[in-house]
């Protein structure tokens, strides 16, 4: 059916896209949401330092 070099082929494709998937998954479950968790967090923070300046200034 396969000689040896096609089934080293094969696994080595099989690696890769097991690979690629694991870090699809990953990226997605924990990366991003942490990003943007950490990007609005930081905005809400620069938003309260802006209300408290203008507060010490008028």
């Amino acid at each position: 059916m396969f000689e040896f070099d096609q089934y080293l082929g094969f696994l080595a494709f099989l690696t890769i896209l097991t690979i690629g998937f694991w870090l699809m998954v990953f990226l997605m479950t924990f990366v991003i949401p942490y990003w943007i968790g950490g990007s609005i967090m930081e905005r809400l923070k620069e938003i309260r330092e802006e209300k408290k300046a203008k507060q010490d200034n008028a």
